[in-house]
């Protein structure tokens, strides 16, 4: 028995070891073993006024800001990415917000000819301007509805992309389509509209809602994740297969067909070329060694994006009583035209700013208004909207 002790013995420190080896980049990305350099964070002011803000979008003619919000509590109980699912905690008051930040002034958006009984539940967002008529706005946003029937803890959230439509200045949202589709829109996370306010891309984190396959999937970190495409004429279809941690969403800037799309575990970007037939081919991945959420093109053509410091924190440590502190980041990615561009650095990756968490806890969504020189963040758990002067 002895020879087969060993073997058996032998297979499982292999077997140990290989996993520690596809483990480690992760661990390393979330933040294990790293130390807080805080940077960026001595002009900063917050805005209590909104908690719970998982994404920021910048509207740049306006300089207004755009938020889908929740609250503290609500997010502890029902965040589905976070395979939190007691739907019956869940908030039943999730909201958007537009902030103008020149007078601090918060408009919570009323909702009109919206009749989903079972309300928003809100996640990721965009907001975009009409191609017709850019004072006409479309506003999408994922929406993680408890399933009519079953056990959220075993089927997961009946998740669908909800379309609103507003004009600049108005108070109110008008529903325009809920999209549902559980064989495409599966696990969302973030959205990216288009302007014919029609059609959009998204993200499913991963492609398992609930239960111990997703368990396993998230233990191995199995490439699971996708990106999905919908027209309210044509249907839903995946566009790209086997995206890791799929996160946030954004389109290179003017009529660039260049889609970027966030790792949030290992802190990779995926840059994909979009096809004349909306599907999504892979050209180059960005490496930048911090796990992170959202991401978010400036006027300037440069992509930001929320880095988690400490991404094991985010995932194990913010929703305790009383909420931990959870160190956050600004990524600035920019095409490097440096002395390193000759050695294949094709990217300048910045660290625009840090913090322990003391300013930003958690932090999903890091947008910057290059007219102003001003960083906007938040997070999915956040006390604040924080915004610094750079």
């Amino acid at each position: 028995m002895a020879p087969v002790f060993t073997t058996v013995f032998v297979a499982f420190i292999a077997i140990v070891a290989g996993l520690g080896l596809h483990l480690k980049p992760y661990l390393q990305a979330v933040g294990l073993g790293k130390t807080v350099t805080p940077v960026g964070n001595s002009k900063c002011r917050t805005l209590p006024e909104l908690q719970a803000c998982e994404k920021v979008v910048l509207h740049e003619p306006s300089g207004h800001l755009w938020l889908a919000c929740s609250n503290f509590e609500g997010r502890k109980h029902w965040t589905p990415a976070l395979d939190r699912l007691d739907a019956s905690r869940r908030s039943t008051d999730d909201y958007v917000a537009r902030v103008d930040p020149e007078t601090n002034t918060v408009t919570r958006m009323k909702l009109t000819s919206f009749t989903e009984e079972r309300g928003l539940s809100v996640h990721g967002m965009d907001v975009v301007p009409s191609e017709i008529d850019p004072t006409i706005l479309y506003v999408y946003l994922v929406n993680h509805r408890p399933p009519i029937h079953g056990d959220a803890t075993r089927i997961g959230a009946d998740s669908v992309i909800e379309i609103f439509e507003t004009r600049q200045g108005s108070e109110t949202l008008e529903h325009v389509r809920t999209v549902h589709d559980p064989e495409v829109i599966i696990t969302p996370n973030d959205v990216m509209g288009s302007s014919d306010g029609k059609s959009f891309f998204f993200t499913n984190d991963y492609g398992i809602k609930a239960g111990w396959r997703r368990t396993l999937n998230l233990l191995l970190q199995l490439s699971g994740g996708s990106v999905g495409y919908c027209h309210l004429h044509t249907g839903c279809k995946l566009a790209a297969r086997n995206v890791h941690a799929a996160n946030g969403i954004v389109k290179g800037r003017g009529a660039n067909e260049t889609v970027f799309v966030g790792d949030n575990v290992l802190g990779d970007i995926s840059v994909f070329e979009k096809q004349a037939d909306n599907s999504l081919v892979l050209t180059e991945v960005i490496k930048t060694g911090i796990a992170h959420d959202n991401l978010a093109i400036d006027g300037n053509g440069a992509l930001w994006t929320a880095g988690l410091s400490d991404g094991l924190g985010f995932m194990l440590k913010q929703f305790k009583e009383p909420p931990a502190k959870i160190a956050s980041s600004a990524l600035r990615v920019t095409v490097n035209h440096g002395v390193g561009a000759f050695y294949g650095e094709k990217y300048k990756i910045d660290k625009v700013f840090e913090d322990a968490g003391e300013l930003v806890s958690g932090c999903t969504s890091a947008v910057y208004d290059s007219t102003k020189g001003r960083l906007y963040m938040h997070g999915l758990a956040s006390p604040h909207l924080t915004i610094c002067e750079l």
